[in-house]
């Protein structure tokens, strides 16, 4: 049995965490601590190539509206389009701006290139088409699962129109509306419009279930995983403007709650396809209950990665990222009682480290939890060390 903290600690890469693990899991979770830094995004890069190469991972999946998200992936599969068209249009939350994401782009093409599709590496956004202040319009996703449905079961099936829908909806302005997240009489969410398409996007989609087995013979493989895409994302937004314009006390803590269901059905929709690298948030991916403060309330909800932990059991696998310092960020060298602190005292630059081992090396005492002077900079909290399956540290985090 290890007796330093040092025993725990591995080089990051995708054999070592795979040593970690009871079995191969179908979703590979990897979280950050925070967004944008250019370090944590290429490591992210590297292990994903490694598990590409070594493990039989065939998708990544990031933080970034999954509609946009299927820009990305015809690029890196066909070719269509240009980088540049791509990370301008195919990226929300201005993740396109960020170099290591170019560079996983055009990584992922230049792999793909000449390669049959079953040997492909595939891209997927696995977030709902929300911004912070704004969700989209269902506009999208409602009417190309109604063209989906209309070319191959005819119209006479559909419980209406395109022109039904199109009237229904009106401008998409009404629905992007940046005022509606603060004042939800701003919402167009509970509007009699907006409860008749959620009645008829539930008909549609329970259209595209009961015809299953013929829907799928008349569509490729890819086509049906999109009509499953657009199903969900139709159903999520109208759940999530339906909260947007509710003034009950429950009114944030269901949003983000809808946001994370939204994220973890795609999740469980891409494992169906095969094994799955997911990067996001250490929020949005940890096993243990979630909670924040917004609005001077504290929330409480059920990440997508416990949502997708309860579905697959040890298929499911969580390794959380923690770092040292962020400097330009105002974060400097944590404190030496704190987890990050016992971490930064080791020599290497970035150590993968077994957490379950670690927590029985510290024992029932644990370090004091980080306290961050910036706002986007979660540290990890060193009671949930057993409830993730590795720890990424990183030293130091410098500007981009």
């Amino acid at each position: 049995m290890a007796t330093d903290i040092k025993d725990t600690a591995h080089p990051v890469d995708a054999a070592a965490l795979m040593r970690l693990l009871p079995v191969r899991p179908r979703v590979l979770a990897l979280g950050e601590p925070t967004h944008t830094e250019d370090t944590l995004l290429g490591l992210r890069n590297e292990l994903f190539r490694q598990l590409v190469e070594e493990g039989g991972y065939r998708t990544i999946a990031i933080e970034t509206d999954c509609l946009r998200g299927l820009l990305v992936d015809d690029y890196v599969t066909s070719g269509a389009g240009t980088l540049e068209e791509v990370m301008e249009q195919g990226f929300s939350h201005d993740w396109g701006v960020c170099a290591a994401n170019r560079e996983l782009v055009r990584w992922m093409r230049a792999h793909n290139d000449g390669r049959p599709a079953s040997e492909q590496v595939r891209f997927a956004g696995f977030d709902g088409p929300l911004e912070i202040t704004a969700a989209a319009s269902p506009r999208q996703a409602l009417l190309a699962l109604h063209g989906f449905l209309a070319a191959r079961l005819g119209a006479q099936l559909l419980p209406c129109s395109a022109q039904t829908l199109d009237l229904l909806l009106g401008a998409d302005e009404r629905w992007t509306e940046p005022a509606a997240m603060r004042d939800p009489s701003r919402s167009v969410g509970q509007s009699a419009e907006a409860a008749r398409l959620r009645l008829l996007a539930d008909d549609l989609v329970e259209l595209l279930d009961a015809h299953t087995p013929q829907l799928r013979r008349a569509a490729s493989g890819d086509d049906w995983d999109r009509a499953r895409l657009h199903a969900r994302t139709a159903l999520g937004l109208l759940r999530y403007h339906h909260w947007m314009a509710d003034a009950s006390p429950a009114r944030l803590a269901r949003l983000v709650a809808v946001r994370d269901q939204m994220m973890a059905r795609n999740l469980l929709a891409l494992s169906a396809r095969g094994r799955v690298f997911v990067h996001s948030h250490n929020g949005h991916l940890q096993r243990e209950k979630s909670t924040m403060r917004m609005g001077g309330a504290p929330l409480e909800w059920w990440s997508a990665g416990a949502l997708v932990s309860a579905e697959l059991g040890e298929e499911y696998a969580f390794v959380a990222t923690a770092l040292g310092t962020l400097r330009h960020r105002g974060v400097d060298t944590p404190p030496p009682d704190t987890l990050e602190g016992l971490l930064y005292a080791l020599p290497e630059d970035r150590c993968l480290v077994d957490s379950r081992l670690l927590a029985t090396v510290l024992g029932d005492t644990r370090p004091a939890p980080r306290v961050s002077p910036w706002f986007g900079y979660a540290p990890f909290d060193p009671a949930h060390l057993t409830d993730c399956d590795a720890l990424v540290f990183v030293r130091d985090v410098p500007q981009g």
